[in-house]
This record gives structure tokens, sequence and C-alpha cells, in this order.
């Protein structure tokens, strides 16, 4: 049976044919669909006549399993009708396969395109996150967030006005902005909480807490209104002298936010036995390190004053604790008993290097750790020994890279496990964000794996020094982002042959620099490719180094790139792009530009445009205005009342599925109820056209739903030979699409 939907052209030893939905028959000697040179001139089929490759999806769609269902292509989707389009969604959403953010903003204009978005509750949650908001019918709206709610919002980092828009219209679905958040409310929207502001968390009724466990992380303002909410006494929990050990762990992650002031007013019984469930969390792998780690910091400051006036050492070098054994060791309260200072003094050289792996599984503050790696290097002063290496993940970013180049590193498998765990990054990222060293770090987003210490390329070239090679393997092991952290020279070892291999590795969080490299590693890999649909799908993660010629000839190719995609571009690049291009560039997720027009990327290609140019695209000619919802991505949208502002956009009025494939604002006059369910403050949010939607997937036209009007049509009506062809009818012109749209009272 043949399996389905990764990207098309794969090499072999990564994605089989049988992978891709085509026979041996179809590919050339080296495993790529069909003999074409990469200069094309026009979109190509290779798929042979008689296997056309949505037959193929429908006889494989009903036994497809989770991991082949994850290499989701919108290409092959598109040509789907849309019956076997909408099975494989509710396929998707049955198996829960976790998609990305460029397969789910792809799909969701595709199932808009089709009339599909109303079978919402079907669907996977996440693809909710992407859908044409203004669509969603009032009478649906409170089922349709609160289903969205149960996606992954992180999922919408490139996408960060959607992600406004979605918590207003959240908002808009509850009656309106609240003074205060009801817990029927907080049931409602879920993790889209994540986004509220201080003010809203700590007005908010008690239970909010359960919203915010799953929330992945809180800004500096949530933790402090989490503490003064948990201070106030006002939760469950009621206030801090009264908490117990139960409710503490019952408050997951959340409760490593609590600050030292409220660790001070719990009782110590009750704080020793938290202590110890979260060191035994931590040691097995049930808590990560750095949420451990910011507990443990938080803790120990709490009990640092009263211990030290009872004797408790901390600045003299004799051991008043006595000497740390392996017993000593496997107690999960080890540091509240023994300090930094005290583990300086009480730990001897035979404990450390018997014991080294069971010491570095507790979560130790960052004083510690150096005093752990002054001890080694004291022990070894020639550098680590390999076997040792591979236990000092939460160390490595301590070590400069002199010191790392008297390691001994043979193995690939010391490279990765040295770089691959999480633990070292989140060691990393917690020393940028107390201050202590600098360096710049590239693109838009504060999670970014770039380290300022020179400790990931100094490992690389360790390892490349004793004579190692970079293998598919090694770059699937230790992850396409930790590419990132290469030298160009590095970088440039890599061997074409093991890139192939390795696959499409996602490179899209790599500084400018980087990314160019790689762009010309990946050209060596994947130039030869031989169709578009093969380039594109092996080449995409990489294309953030392509330059302004390449973008131009993929445009040809109509290879409908995604908004994800496309905020990763060079923005320097993007500068001689014109409008045409970006249109043809993106195809159908043209619209997407409105849900990502504040991305820094994004923001810089519209502030280079002309008002008339940005007229084309549908957007409101200030690209810095509320529409775009610049104003709002500073921090965490809040419940308070917004000015309202007018925003046009390039959805078409009158026919449904047009409108969404621009992910834009509008609404047919079908979905008006939600418009005259919002407050007056919030409706500027949607836009309603003509007599309602007309499905472009409808008895009049039986073709596949990934069809489109193509070209010029879709912004001035024209009616072209190639529309003609598609069974498309005549589309309203922009100005008849404004004359319909309500003005601003």
């Amino acid at each position: 049976m043949k399996q389905i939907l990764p990207a098309l052209g794969a090499p072999r030893p990564a994605l089989p044919p049988s992978v891709l939905g085509v026979a041996e028959s179809d590919l050339d000697p080296a495993g790529w669909v069909c003999p074409e040179p990469f200069r094309w001139a026009a979109p190509l089929s290779c798929l042979h006549p008689s296997r056309t490759l949505p037959a193929t999806i429908s006889s494989s769609l009903p036994s497809a399993n989770r991991s082949q269902l994850q290499g989701f292509w919108c290409q092959p989707a598109s040509q789907l009708p849309r019956d076997q389009l909408s099975a494989l969604i509710r396929r998707l959403a049955s198996l829960q396969v976790p998609l990305q953010a460029w397969q789910l903003s792809c799909l969701a204009n595709l199932a808009s395109r089709c009339g599909l978005q109303d079978d919402f509750r079907l669907h996977p949650p996440s693809l909710l996150l992407f859908y044409n908001l203004s669509q969603v019918r009032a009478a649906d709206c409170r089922a349709f967030i609160h289903r969205a709610a149960q996606g992954d919002v992180e999922l919408l980092d490139h996408l960060p006005d959607q992600r406004v828009t979605l918590w207003r219209v959240a908002l808009a679905c509850l009656g309106g902005p609240l003074p205060r958040l009801r817990a029927s409310d907080l049931q409602l929207l879920g993790v889209l909480v994540c986004d509220m502001d201080a003010s809203s968390i700590t007005t908010a009724d008690p239970r909010v807490l359960e919203n915010l466990q799953r929330c992945p992380q809180l800004t500096a303002d949530q933790r402090t209104a989490l503490n003064s909410l948990l201070a106030g006494g006002r939760t469950q929990l009621g206030p801090p002298g009264s908490w117990t050990v139960e409710e503490l762990q019952a408050l997951g992650p959340l409760a490593t936010y609590i600050s030292s002031h409220l660790w001070a007013q719990v009782q110590e019984a009750v704080g020793l036995g938290f202590f110890h469930s979260v060191v035994a969390a931590c040691r097995t792998g049930r808590l990560s390190q750095h949420e451990a780690r910011r507990f443990v910091s938080s803790f120990l400051e709490s009990k640092a004053k009263p211990l030290s006036s009872g004797g408790r050492l901390r600045t003299g070098r004799a051991c008043v604790r006595g000497n740390i054994t392996a017993a000593t060791l496997r107690d999960d309260l080890f540091l509240v008993h023994y300090d930094c200072a005290q583990l300086e003094s009480c730990l001897d050289s035979r404990v450390l290097t018997a014991n080294l792996d069971p010491l570095l599984h507790h979560p130790l503050p960052a004083e510690c750790q150096r005093v752990v790696k002054a001890k080694l290097t004291q022990i070894y002063p020639g550098g680590l020994p390999e076997d040792q290496l591979r236990l000092i993940t939460s160390l490595v970013y301590l070590y400069s890279g002199p010191e790392i180049g008297q390691w001994n590193i043979t193995s690939s498998d010391t490279v990765v496990a040295l770089l691959a765990p999480d633990v070292a990054l989140e060691n990393q990222t917690e020393v940028r964000a107390r201050g202590q060293v600098g360096g710049q770090v590239g693109g838009p987003s504060p999670s970014l794996p770039h380290w300022p210490c020179p400790c990931p390329q100094a490992v690389l070239q360790t390892f490349l020094d004793h004579n190692g090679t970079v293998s598919s393997a090694l770059l699937l092991a230790v992850g396409g982002a930790r590419l990132c952290w290469m030298s160009p020279q590095q970088i440039q070892t890599i061997r074409p042959q093991e890139l192939r291999l390795a696959g499409a590795l996602d490179v899209s969080s790599c500084p400018q620099s980087r990314k160019d490299v790689l762009y010309a590693k990946a050209q060596e890999a994947f130039g030869s490719s031989r169709t578009p649909t093969a380039y594109y799908g092996l080449m995409r993660p990489y294309l953030g180094g392509a330059p302004a010629e390449e973008l131009r000839q993929l445009a040809q190719a109509n290879i409908s790139m995604d908004i994800d995609t496309f905020a990763s571009l060079n923005p320097h690049v993007l500068q001689s792009l014109d409008v045409g291009t970006v249109i043809a560039l993106l195809g159908p997720n043209v619209g997407d530009l409105q849900k990502a027009r504040s991305h820094p990327t994004v923001r810089s290609w519209l502030r280079s445009l002309s008002s008339s140019a940005l007229g084309q695209l549908g957007l409101d000619t200030d690209p810095a205005s509320p529409s775009g919802s610049a104003h709002a991505t500073s921090g965490p949208p809040s419940t308070t009342p917004q000015a309202p502002h007018p925003a046009h956009t390039s959805g078409l009025p009158g026919n449904a599925a047009q409108a969404s494939t621009s992910g834009s604002l509008w609404a047919p006059l079908g979905y008006l109820p939600l418009a005259v369910a919002l407050p007056s403050s919030l409706l500027w949010l949607l836009h309603w056209g003509t007599s309602g939607p007309v499905p472009l997937c409808s008895p009049g036209y039986p073709g596949f739903c990934g069809r489109r009007c193509l070209g010029v049509a879709r912004f001035t009506g024209v009616r072209s030979r190639k529309n003609r062809a598609a069974g498309c009818s005549r589309m309203p012109t922009w100005a008849e699409g404004q004359a319909l749209s309500p003005q601003p009272t």
C-alpha cells in the first residue's frame, strides 16, 4: 500500500518512494521524481497520468498512520477533491498528528477555500488558530474558541497579528472586554489566557491558575501578577501559611514561579516536602532542570537569612556539614543541607569523579555549577576525558573555547550528548536572561538557540579536529536549529550527501549570516532536484538565504509559499521584490500577510511599499496602523477596549472561498450575526460582503478544491483565459468590494 504526502523529491534514504506516493518506475536512478532541470519556466507535472497523486492519496488515506501524515504537504493535498480533503483533515485530527506552523497555515487556507471551516469541531485544534476568524458564525463562536484554545498558540509566533486578533475575537465571544474574567469565561478561553496582561490575571477569578498551568512560560509581569494573586489568599490554596504539599504539587510547573518572599511564609515542613518532590521529579526527568533550578534558587533564597544566623557558612572554607558521600547525593534535600560554599568545602575529588552523574542530576544553582566546574578543572588540568564529557551537559556553557579545545572528542555521540539536550539550551538562555554574558542574537524571537558563549562551535571544532565528520545522523540527532551554532567554516565541512540524507532541517531561527551559508550548502545538496515541487520541498527551510532571483523563479513556478517561510526570508532581499512577485510567490497564502504584518520581516517589506501597492495587497495604507495590530505586539493584549480602526483587507465579497484564501478579515453577509454581536469598539475586526458564501467547490464547479482563480482577477475582477478555463466566475473589483464594506462611524 502506497504511503502519502511528505515532500516530493525527498531522497530515498530519508523518505522512500513509498512515502511519496509514487512508484519506483516514476523515479530516476538517483531517486528523484521526474527528470527535469531545476531552472524551470513553468510549473511541471511529472507523475504518470495513470497514477495521479489525488488517487494515490485517496487509496492510502484510510491506512495512513501518524508518522506518515506528519509529513503532510500542501502541494499534493491541494489537488484533492473536497470530500477527500475533508477526510484528510479529520484523520489528522483523530490521530492527533503534530503539524508545524508552515503546514497548518497553508492547510487552513486550503480548507477555507473549500468551505470546510464550518466543520471545525472535527478539525485539529491547532488548525483553528490559522483560520480566517472573521468567518466564524456567531452561533459557533464559543464552540470555535473553546476548541481553538486547545491548540498550541506558540505556533503563531510568525503571525503576531493573528494571535492578537484571536484574543480579541475570543473576548467578543464573551460579549466584549470584561472588567473581570469569570470562571466560565476562563473555561472557554483555555490556553488563550496565556496572552492576558498582568492586571487581567490579578482581577480574574482565582481559577485562572488552571489556565496558567498550560502556559509554556510566563512573562516577568505575569509572574508578578501570579505571586500577587497567590499572596492575596483568594485562590483555593488560601494564604501561603496554609498551603500543603499536595496543593503545591497540583500547581505543576506553575509552582516554580513562586517568589522567595512567599516561600518564606510557607510552613517549613511543607516547603521541604515540596522541595523533595521537585528534586525527585527533576532527577527522574519529569521536570526540566530549568524549571527545577528556578524553584530551587527561589526557595533557597528564602531560607538563606534564617539559616545563616544558625551557623550556615557561606564564605568560610571549613566543612561544617560533614563530608559529602554517595549516600548524601542520593538525598533529594541535598541542596538544602549544603549551600555552594559547603559544596566546595565538603566534596572531595574521589567522590566527585565517582558520583558526577548523580550530582549533576540535582538542579544546581549557577554558583554551585561553577564550583563543580572548578573542581573538575583541578582534577583534569589537561581536559576532561570523553566518558566524563557526556555527563556535563548542564555545565558545558561555562567552558571557554580554549578549555573545550583540550577535550578529546572522537565520537559523534559525545557531540550529541553535549549539544542536543534541551538542558544545554536552557542553561544558555538563563545566562542571557541574567545579562551575565553579552552577545548578539539574531531574529525576532527571544528564545532563539544562539549561544553567546563559544562552546557549541568549540565542541564541533574539537570533534572535527579529531577527524570527526558531520554526518546525517549527527545532523538529525542535534537538530536543525542547532546548525545555527556552527561557524561558516564548519558548515562548509558538511558533505552534500549527508545533508541530503538528513533531509529538510528547520534553520529558520538562524541569524542571517548562517542562513546565507546554509542556503549555499543546501544548493549543493538539493539544487539538482528535477521538479519545482521537489526542489521547494527540500529547500524550503534554507530559503532564508536565497537571493532575489531565486525567489522570482519560485514565484513563476507557482509553489504557493507559506507565510512562515516567507517571514524567514532575508529582509534585505525582500526589499527588491515587487508586489506582483510576492503575490505570485505566496499564491493563495498572500492574505496571510495581514496575519503577520507586525512580524519584523513582513513589516519592513510593507513599509517599503507605496500606498497604492498596499492597496493592491488589500492592506491598510499605513503599515504601522492598529489594523495591523502592530501596536499590540509589544506585550500581551489587555481585556480593556481598544480604539476602533477600520482596516482594508484583501478578501473579496461574494465568495467565501475566495475571501478566505487571503486570510483576511472579510466576512460574507451570512456571517453577519457575529459582527452584530461585537461591541462597537471591536467592529473593526470584521467586514462583510455580499449575499452569502459561495463555496469554490460548488455543484457548478465539481473540480479539485485546490484550483483557484489565478492572476490579476483576484484583485481586479478581470476574468483571464486561465480563470475561464478553471471555471471561475467573475469576481468583484477592489472598488466594488470597498463600496460594499461598512463605513466607520
